[in-house]
């Protein structure tokens, strides 16, 4: 299971997360939980499901708690973090900017938008996810895409 899965649930949690140490701790506190809940799993809906579910609780409650920690509103902590290159990014600039942009969406939009950009994931897929309505999701990324191209254009 962490072979399989390790690399997508280390971007999904990545965009959420804005860096490498506190995707990581996200990432095993994520494998740690499927270890001990694998007993729960319900295999009406795919493993990988069942993992972005988790790990996409585990990246909220990290990040309400990093807030909590630093005494930010939580919607202006989740929703504007700011991207932090680091040693493992190693993109061109057109990477960076697009990071940029996706970091200064609310955690739900950056998500929906990662799942189904990056992850190419169905919407019924990121629906069971996330437990919200497909008609919703679509609304999400679309509006993700909105912002995500203005910001772009604001940069050229």
């Amino acid at each position: 299971m962490v072979n399989g899965y390790s690399r997508q649930l280390y971007w999904q949690i990545h965009h959420l997360t804005q860096n490498h140490e506190d995707t990581d701790d996200v990432l095993q506190n994520t494998f740690i939980k499927a270890w001990k809940g694998i007993d729960n799993f319900n295999a009406d809906s795919a493993i990988s499901t069942w993992l972005y579910r988790i790990a996409y609780n585990e990246s909220i409650s990290f990040m309400k708690q990093k807030r909590e920690m630093a005494s930010i509103d939580d919607e202006d902590f989740i929703g504007q973090a700011t991207f932090v290159a680091d040693e493992y990014f190693d993109g061109d600039r057109t990477q960076h900017l697009l990071q940029e942009a996706i970091s200064t969406l609310p955690a739900k939009q950056k998500q929906v938008f990662c799942m189904k950009y990056f992850d190419d994931l169905k919407y019924e897929e990121i629906s069971e996810t996330v437990g919200t309505s497909i008609g919703a999701l679509k609304a999400s990324y679309h509006i993700a895409v909105e912002k995500i191209t203005k910001y772009l254009k604001g940069k050229e």
